[in-house]
């Protein structure tokens, strides 16, 4: 079982921004940005995106399109920036990050510190517009 997965299944705390019976969306707590979301399938473990089956695929994009949306009206950004590595962690993910410019997605960049309270103001604001 992954680190995502017990995430998912509430063994691990985490910022959850939203969810249902298939996906789960949380807070990274290494963030390049104010309300960074990580967005997963709770059904598999599949560690690499192109090697989901079809209709897995095709769902968790939709269900990443609809937590940007609520991302979007949560942060104050130009737009959501979309990145897919799964290096990190051996669980598809998608990474959705609020951005005011192209540079906010390099990995590289010092990343912004948050506190406790601040994050969860972020999941709180991001949930309340998940539809």
């Amino acid at each position: 079982m992954t680190i995502f997965s017990k995430i998912a299944a509430g063994e691990i705390p985490s910022y959850k921004v939203a969810e249902d019976e298939n996906f789960f969306a949380f807070l990274d707590i290494n963030p390049l940005a104010a309300g960074h979301t990580l967005v997963i399938p709770r059904k598999t473990e599949n560690d690499y995106l192109f090697s989901l089956d079809n209709q897995t695929y095709t769902d968790l994009l939709l269900f990443a399109k609809r937590v940007a949306a609520a991302l979007e009206k949560a942060i104050e950004c130009k737009r959501i920036g979309m990145m897919v590595l799964g290096m990190e962690v051996a669980h598809t993910h998608i990474h959705l990050v609020p951005l005011q410019n192209e540079s906010d997605m390099n990995l590289a960049k010092q990343r912004p510190k948050f506190t406790e309270s601040q994050m969860s103001e972020f999941a709180e604001k991001i949930n309340k517009n998940f539809v």
